[in-house]
């Protein structure tokens, strides 16, 4: 579990890939002195030192592509949001596909020169050269503003949707739009005047983006062999598009096999045990591709070492921590509810009606709270907000403790060091002028806050509200980019927005999600515009070009998620709503539901109701004194036993936060991913590893594309219609009892009742 050898294309013959406990290790001590190379070790091994400014760049290919490339990955990314197994399609896709795209294009399209009136005597040419690096990068770059840079839909469409079709509310398609706009778009400003301190600096080095170096620089070298990497992919993309049929429409079952649910046809702990999809998925798995990638991404291209702490974290809740509170203690009257399910409920075991305590202002009813009683979560729901407590609490004090001189003494060097060769490259192109940032910042402030008071009845978060979250991220911003341009984790602020708005605004559940979009995705998106800014640094792409595909490609992926959202959400009867739908309809927006939940439990009810004094759940706030101090006693092992080299690798904020996707991931989601990213990077990595590193990443490309297509080609031949195939294997996993309570005398429709 130290660092990993990948044999690479070009002088010297290896780079190193590092973990975060080598990072650690070695990662900042090897300094070199010559101006010429960097002085980090694994930049120097993986990022050339040259450049040829003369490549083009703003070309008739790249804005084809780029555009064409982000409107696609928004349209799909937000079409699959609202299935049970989402599919995020990432940038990596595009990376593969568009070269060989690229290629075509030079070969067929003309190479005559002509002028655009009104840009002088310039000449310009439909085909300037051979497809080039820069424009690649370029369309990536394009194309990761349509994926929310790797993230999936724009996260504030989760605002539209709850509105629209879970609280059954109105909300026009400007507000959405403008709420999804400005939360993508806001950190770019901030993040634009924090780029010498964490763009520039060669000990900011960003250690996510190498392996995105590195692809590209395989991609673009010299390919004669018989197997070359376009025809693996177009070979791995027809038959993953041929295989989708079945878990997609014929043979849904794929997706969750559970054995033991068949086996145990009348038991609810067997079944609660069995199911992958309601249960701890003992036994269970899938041969649905979606299902492995849906929430985690693609294991093809997750280094094992966090595929080990995810393993480690996710045996240690689901496997441990849940079946020792919900049988052995019975902790919070868990019997009464689903072991496993991200629904709310009252204390009778039934599904609480949220409706009922929404007033006509879409605030709390606070008469009508009091006579349905406390919301209840189940255990698994309970635990997994208080892992996420322990997380964030862990976070700080890891990094602190193992990362704080480092990160100190890599700011110190940003300000005192010389500039590397990256960006003594880079000083040739012309800079971005800081007046952008100065302007983007303040228009789409002055945008938000027209929102927040013209249209306050939509979105419901005062004017003051915004102002708060733009504080906090802000404040967040720069010390949170240090820490993953350093140390390649990234705390998130989604649990900490909520907390805090609910407490200082309570009973307002929109205000609540507003806050936390506004708070938490703008810090987000600023780090990911940081992060694709240092992917430009490396690969030389000039930053006026980079901040305009970037700038435009986040408008039209915005407009393209509104767009999809607003066209099924008019479309598709009783969507998101999964008791009122189909049997096994695909539309039950599983992330939708959380973020429902999520807005009930901080927003509406709040904090103190469900977490405080007056809730039932107080104790859970213990999880961030734990979190806290787990880092400690790590860290005071690992400084008594310095020669364990293991110690350091006891990532607690990844154990803790390992099942942060659950809900609504599910647990045949989790282990499908860590048992297929073991059997890639571990044994394929060990024992095949020239051709890993020849069509690893290649196979993942063409498995998510393969499934996004015949997903998009089935819902436009039969889902429309509506056209179903009923027989056994359509039924799903077979695990009905899955979601039945254990306790005696609750009584559930479909369950049997304990005496």
């Amino acid at each position: 579990m130290g660092t990993q050898e990948i044999e690479h294309p070009y002088p010297p013959t290896t780079i190193t890939t590092p973990t975060v406990a080598a990072v650690a290790a070695d990662g900042y001590k090897k300094e070199d002195e010559d101006d010429d190379v960097s002085p980090i070790e694994q930049v120097r091994l993986t990022v050339a030192n040259t450049d040829d400014p003369s490549l083009p760049v703003w070309t008739f290919r790249m804005w084809f592509l780029g555009v064409l490339s982000c409107c696609l990955l928004s349209f799909l990314n937000q079409f699959f949001s609202y299935r049970t197994e989402p599919l995020v399609i990432t940038q990596i896709t595009v990376q593969i596909a568009t070269l060989p795209i690229g290629r075509f294009m030079h070969a067929v399209l003309p190479g005559t020169q002509f002028r655009i009136p009104g840009c002088g005597k310039r000449l310009f040419s439909l085909n300037p050269g051979p497809f080039n690096m820069k424009e690649h990068v370029l369309i990536t770059i394009f194309a990761n503003a349509g994926s929310a840079f790797g993230n999936g839909p724009a996260y504030a469409v989760g605002i539209v949707d709850i509105i629209k079709a879970l609280y059954h509310r109105k909300i026009s398609f400007l507000a959405g739009w403008i709420l999804v706009v400005t939360t993508q778009v806001l950190g770019y400003g901030w993040a634009g005047l924090l780029r010498k301190y964490v763009v520039e600096p060669a000990h900011m080095w960003w250690p996510g983006n190498l392996v995105q170096v590195t692809l590209f620089r395989v991609l673009h070298e010299e390919d004669e062999r018989r197997m070359t990497r376009a025809k693996f992919f177009v070979i791995a993309l027809i038959c993953s598009f041929s295989w989708y049929v079945l878990p997609g429409y014929l043979f849904p079952t794929l997706t969750s096999i559970s054995w033991v649910c068949w086996a145990f046809s009348k038991s609810v702990t067997a079944q609660q045990i069995g199911s992958g999809m309601n249960g701890l998925g003992v036994g269970a798995f899938t041969l649905d591709w979606s299902a492995v990638s849906s929430f985690l991404f693609s294991p093809l291209i997750s280094p094992f070492f966090s595929i080990v702490n995810i393993f480690v974290g996710f045996v240690l809740i689901v496997y441990i921590a849940i079946p020792v509170s919900y049988w052995g203690l019975d902790l919070y009257g868990a019997r009464k509810f689903p072991i496993f399910s991200s629904d709310l409920f009252n204390g009778q075991g039934q599904v609480y009606n949220i409706s009922a305590i929404v007033n006509d202002k879409f605030e709390l009813d606070t008469d009508a709270y009091q006579q349905q009683g406390h919301v209840h979560l189940s255990m698994f729901f309970a635990l997994t907000y208080g892992f996420g407590f322990a997380a964030i609490a862990a976070t700080l004090s890891h990094v602190s403790l193992f990362y704080g001189r480092e990160i100190y003494e890599r700011y110190g060097a940003s300000y005192k060091g010389k500039d590397d060769i990256h960006t003594r490259l880079m000083r040739k192109y012309e800079d971005i002028p800081s007046w952008w940032f100065h302007i983007l910042l303040v228009v789409t402030i002055g945008i938000s806050l027209l929102l927040c008071t013209v249209l306050k009845s939509q979105v419901q978060i005062p004017w003051w509200g915004l102002l708060f979250a733009c504080l906090l991220a802000f404040t967040f911003t720069l010390p949170i980019s240090i820490i993953t341009a350093t140390t390649n984790q990234t705390p998130g602020l989604n649990i900490i927005t909520e907390y805090v708005m609910g407490l200082i605004y309570p009973g307002k559940p929109i205000a609540n999600v507003c806050f936390k979009v506004y708070g938490y995705m703008s810090m987000s998106q600023a780090v990911s515009f940081l992060s694709d800014f240092k992917l430009g640094h490396y690969m030389k792409i000039p930053p006026r070009s980079m901040f305009l595909v970037q700038f435009i490609g986040t408008i039209i992926a915005g407009t393209v998620n509104m767009a999809v959202a607003w066209w099924l959400l008019n479309s598709i009867v009783d969507i998101c709503e999964k008791d009122l739908l189909p049997p096994n309809s695909p539309w039950t927006c599983p992330g939708d539901r959380v973020f429902f939940d999520a807005s009930v439990i901080w927003g509406l009810v709040g904090p103190k109701r469900i977490f405080g004094k007056l809730g039932n759940y107080n104790a859970m706030n213990l999880f961030f004194l734990f979190g806290a101090m787990g880092p400690i006693v790590v860290w005071l092992f690992h400084k008594a036993f310095p020669n364990q080299s293991w110690i350091p690798l006891v990532n607690l904020p990844v154990l803790l936060g390992a099942t942060g996707y659950m809900p609504p991931a599910t647990t045949v989601n989790y282990l499908s991913w860590i048992t297929v990213g073991t059997i890639f990077n571990f044994f394929i990595f060990r024992y095949r590893k020239k051709w890993w590193q020849r069509y690893n990443y290649v196979l993942s490309a063409a498995l998510d594309a393969g499934v996004a297509f015949m997903a998009v080609l089935l819902y436009f031949s039969v889902g429309i219609e509506n056209e179903q195939v009923n027989w056994w294997g359509t039924l799903g996993e077979h695990c009905d009892l899955a979601i039945c309570p254990t306790a005696k005398g609750i009584v559930v429709d479909g369950c049997p009742v304990y005496g």
